[in-house]
């Protein structure tokens, strides 16, 4: 009986173990038909059958169904799977999925027999110290794959008896270009052989689609999938079909073909890659229901010079595998640079070595091979002095760019690779992260690279993230050298720097960030934003930028009256309800939000933090995305779900720095005169102004006439934008001011300070220019795009305005000799916690400025206010008397401003770094009743907004 068993069954009696093949096609029918026959067949045979006794002990999957609609590089993904449970009492179904760690989840839903429990993205509530030693107590999950840029989300719930539950989960990314492809990934990882599995994807791309492609799936912890080197044909059961625009890509395998590719069940990335037609402009954007999305990703186009530093770690902990692949792809890489470039190496442990002192040598076949040879002695020893050897590459790049006249647009940046963390030198990933932003200063780009399981992943990424750059964390495997040649790849061809697109400020509004350091050759930019005029028929799009020839200026108008062309009802694939979801509504508060927590993942600040906290959690709420500021929670008690604890950005972050990389060596236009020539003449042109908005910050009104002054402070939080001069329909002319926050000062009144980081001047008469100042640099553009350092004197003069630096000083900007604008720059050498490199904001002249000018400043420049106070002089002489103190506020005390009353005391204000002390007039509550309407209407919604400073909008 026994032996009859054994035959029927198929079951070879030498081996000990059942056909694979021949148990998969009877698992296959008994799956699809009944599982109460599987529980059965179970009994029967329960010696010769030990994964068929898995059924009863666990719940079995039944289907596996993925859905996903790509449209215009944004991918909705619908993952349902069905779990039963055929044993004979309750048992445990856990539901994992792998998703891209770019992704947002939308959306969760699960059915178990005739109960359904629906999803909730809600707040997240801060956990208190108990709550977080739990979860670190807490082992991670083998299979978590956060290092490969995933991240699990697990379900777990009780399926009674002869039931089954159905997990439904949706999530949304947007495709990044690397290489020159979108790849689309999709996670299977069953861990089970599925009776129905079924994955597809429909890619919806208005341009064209072009060189669609799918690769064997990939898994890098299985040594080999049976697969034949060099042989890239689809999974098993992949059928794909494409027009001009439209793909449906499908894979089906049955539970045979499940067991070709892996015996107990598929354990891998199914890989979809394709790239779109381009056109030599400004990119395609694309318009739908008041919002835009902008791809940018021009090609043919001569690469830059790099001037390239390699930092590698050669501790102890580099020893065997990881080094031995980290020489291997930079042997690749030295013979992937290029005749014009230049390059050091430099290897850290305790020690720091530099293969070539203080200097970067040419790409000539001599130097490569020497440093060939360099890396190859390179052996593992010692400690991570990773402060030290930032530190070193930092000023050798910093050096030769000083030193050497280098090419004007060549791209500078250091690529650094570690395994561990800091142990010897600084450890403090702080004060590594301060001084390495101090020792680059914006002048060129890090990319930092982690290997292993011992790299301290935040310090990493933030570094980059600070400095323009972007990280890659990979694991020790037999892949990692090409892994590393494939991220040199990314950023191995600068093709454009200093990329701004804009867009016409009275069209457009909060949009996301327009200005790029570096573009890669087969790369991306993406900008999202907002249309403001709904009525226009089209938008105009203009992009600045630097290659190795010339500035490059690209303009053009799109038109805005092509729904049909982006509408997406009716497309396969969106037949569910999602028809009517605007894919690029979504696609611009997906990259606002990453944008929001980039720049908190930067931030210092615990006020601005928080500020920025609240504003992600609001959009997220808004959309229904789980952040790491929201969760999913539901509905109905006894389930325990729990979401992905992203760890911010990981892939999402590559093109999304907001840093500012500076074109060293610029040449000087024309207009750019010497300082020795100026430096006398600038002086004398620079005069002290009383109107001004400077410090915490602190504005001032000067009122000549009536011998007296008037002030105010704004209150503003972090962040805000404030409409400081607003006449754009007269004399074209718009100044705003970015508030950043500081902590008070110790016993001091208030929460936190503010001050000015950013001055924005814009200027449309006789042709349209702006400058954006900061403590640290200038960026000019009037047709072409011009860099400074406010660290250096010069003077730049174009058609319609001059900009005057006095260096490390303060910046002078006359407009038609008519406007003339100082902006003080507050630098610290060693500040406190409260002090903030800041700027100040003073009015020189006027006389440019029409009477309909507005704005905190500007509102006041034309018009007379009036004291309601005969003892104007013994009051005066009161507080000179006492220059502590200040009137007591009374009725007498008032000022009659356009027929409103304003309750004022007197004080005493210092301006102009000090220098002049100014006895004023001062107006409590955000300045109430002084200025038209309240504060909050003078916020602009971007830098470049050029609404005039009581809610109206002009248009150019």
């Amino acid at each position: 009986m026994f032996l009859w068993l054994w035959l029927c069954w198929g079951f070879p009696t030498s081996a000990g173990q059942p056909d694979s093949e021949l148990m998969a096609r009877y698992l296959e029918e008994q799956l699809l038909s009944d599982y109460s026959i599987v529980e059965q067949v179970a009994r029967r045979v329960p010696r010769q059958a030990k994964f068929l006794q898995r059924l009863e002990t666990r719940p079995r999957m039944s289907e596996f169904n993925v859905r996903s609609t790509i449209i215009s590089r944004y991918a909705f993904t619908t993952v349902s799977c069905t779990m039963v449970n055929s044993g004979s009492e309750a048992r445990e179904a856990v539901f994992e999925m792998q998703i891209p760690a770019a992704a947002f989840i939308s959306n969760f839903t699960m059915s178990i027999g005739n109960k359904t429990y629906y999803g909730e993205v809600t707040g997240k509530e801060k956990k208190n110290s108990s709550d977080d030693k739990t979860r670190n107590k807490k082992p991670p999950s083998p299979t978590d794959g956060r290092d490969n840029g995933y991240e699990t989300f697990k379900a777990s719930v009780f399926i009674p008896r002869k039931m089954q539950a159905r997990f439904v989960l949706h999530y949304e990314e947007l495709l990044q270009r690397r290489l020159g492809k979108y790849e689309y990934t999709v996670s299977i990882r069953p861990q089970q052989l599925v009776g129905r599995l079924r994955v597809e994807v429909n890619i919806l791309e208005n341009s064209g689609i072009v060189s669609l492609e799918v690769p064997p799936l990939r898994n890098s912890k299985q040594k080999g999938n049976g697969k034949a080197e060099g042989d890239e044909s689809p999974p098993p059961s992949t059928v794909i079909g494409h027009t001009k625009t439209l793909a449906k890509v499908t894979f089906n395998p049955s539970v045979v073909e499940q067991t070709r590719i892996a015996r107990n069940g598929i354990l891998g990335d199914f890989i979809i890659r394709y790239d779109v037609n381009r056109e030599l402009s400004v990119g395609d954007v694309q318009i739908l229901n008041g919002y835009f999305v902008h791809y940018f990703a021009p090609t043919d186009l001569p690469p830059l010079p790099k001037n390239v530093v390699f930092v590698l770690d050669s501790s102890a902990s580099m020893v065997g595998t990881k080094l031995k692949q980290t020489k291997e792809a930079l042997f690749t890489i030295l013979q992937d640079l290029r005749p014009e470039d230049h390059f050091n190496i430099i290897g850290f442990s305790n020690r720091i070595k530099v293969w070539q002192q203080d200097r970067l040598v040419p790409v000539t076949p001599n130097n490569i091979r020497d440093a060939k040879k360099y890396i190859h002695n390179m052996s593992p020893t010692g400690g991570t002095n990773i402060n030290g050897a930032l530190q070193t590459g930092a000023k050798l790049l910093n050096d030769y760019i000083a030193q050497n006249d280098i090419d004007a647009r060549s791209v500078s940046l250091i690529i650094f690779l570690t395994d561990g963390r800091p142990t010897v030198g600084e450890t403090q990933s702080s004060k590594i992260l301060s001084n390495t932003k101090d020792a680059i200063r914006d002048k060129f780009c890090l990319f930092t690279i982690g290997i292993g399981n011992d790299v301290d992943h935040k310090l990493l990424e933030r570094m980059a993230l600070e400095n323009c750059g972007m990280t890659r964390h990979f694991q020790e495997d037999e892949d990692a050298a090409s892994h590393l040649k494939g991220f040199y790849d990314e950023i191995g061809t600068p093709l454009l720097s200093d990329i701004r697109v804009d867009y016409p400020e009275d069209d457009v509004e909060q949009v996301t960030q327009n200005f790029f350091p570096n573009y890669f050759n087969g790369s991306e930019i993406i900008i999202a934003g907002k249309l403001i005029n709904r009525t226009s028929d089209k938008l105009h799009v203009e992009v600045t930028a630097s290659n190795s020839k010339k500035y490059i200026l690209l303009k053009t108008d799109v038109a805005i009256d092509l729904p049909s062309r982006n509408d997406i009802r009716g497309v396969p694939g969106l037949e569910d309800g999602k028809g009517d979801k605007n894919y690029i509504e979504r696609a611009w508060s997906y990259l606002t939000i990453k944008e929001l927590l980039n720049s908190r993942l930067k931030s210092d600040d615990s006020q601005e933090k928080d500020h920025l906290m609240e504003k992600a959690k609001s959009m997220a709420l808004a959309y229904n995305f789980v952040t790491p500021f929201t969760v999913l929670k539901m509905r109905e008690a006894g389930l325990h779900s729990e979401p992905p604890q992203e760890e911010f950005i990981r892939p999402s972050t590559d093109g999304i720095g907001e840093k500012l990389q500076s074109l060293q060596g610029h040449k000087a236009p024309p207009g750019i005169r010497r300082e020795q020539d100026k430096q006398e003449q600038d002086k004398q042109r620079i005069k002290i102004s009383k109107t001004s908005a400077d410090g915490d910050p602190h504005f001032v009104i000067d009122f000549p006439s009536s011998k007296f002054s008037v002030c105010f402070n704004i209150d503003g939080e972090p962040g805000d934008i404030l409409r400081l001069v607003s006449d754009h329909k007269e004399s074209g002319v718009t100044v705003n001011g970015q508030l950043i926050g500081a902590p008070a000062p110790p016993n001091g009144h208030k929460k936190h300070r503010t001050y000015f980081s950013t001055i924005t001047i814009l200027s449309n008469k006789p042709e349209r220019s702006y400058l954006e100042i900061t403590p640290r640099r200038i960026i000019l553009d009037d047709g072409e795009r011009l860099v400074l350092s406010c660290g250096r004197s010069a003077v730049v003069t174009s058609r319609s305005l001059e900009v005057s630096i006095s260096a490390n000083s303060n910046v002078t900007v006359t407009i038609r000799d008519t406007i003339s604008f100082v902006i003080l720059i507050h630098r610290y050498k060693k500040p406190a916690p409260y002090q903030r490199n800041h700027l100040g904001f003073y009015i020189s002249n006027s006389k440019g400025l029409s009477s309909d000018s507005h704005g905190l400043l500007g509102q006041f420049l034309n018009h007379e206010v009036k004291l309601l106070q005969e003892s104007l002089n013994t009051s005066q002489q009161q507080a000179g008397q006492n220059e502590t103190g200040a009137l007591k506020p009374n009725p007498t005390n008032t000022l009659k401003v356009k027929g409103r009353l304003v309750p004022v005391v007197w004080k005493q204000r210092r301006i102009y770094n000090g220098q002049q002390e100014v006895e004023c007039w001062f107006a409590k509550n955000n300045a109430d009743k002084l200025i038209d309407g309240s504060y909050k209407d003078y916020l602009a919604s971007h830098p470049f907004d050029t609404g005039t400073g009581f809610g109206t909008i002009n248009s150019l």
